[in-house]
């Protein structure tokens, strides 16, 4: 059973082990996809590996208060 705090459960039940020199038919899946679904899956696998915090998610805004030399 998934954690319920584990957002992309892994389905065991298609998932399969090959060696780096066997050609599968990721290619032909992926070239099938659309520009949307690749951006997608692009997202999910970058959530999955940096986390998501929706209050991180913004670029902070950065103030600096100095104070005007005059020459």
């Amino acid at each position: 059973m998934t954690p319920p705090n584990e957002p992309y459960p892994l389905d065991r039940k298609h998932l399969s082990v090959v060696t780096l020199r066997e050609e599968g038919d990721e290619k032909t899946f992926w070239m099938a996809a659309t520009i949307d679904q690749r951006l997608a899956a692009i997202e999910t696998n970058r959530e999955i590996v940096y986390g998501y915090d929706p209050f991180t998610e913004r670029l902070q805004r950065v103030l600096e208060i100095t104070q005007l030399t005059r020459l």
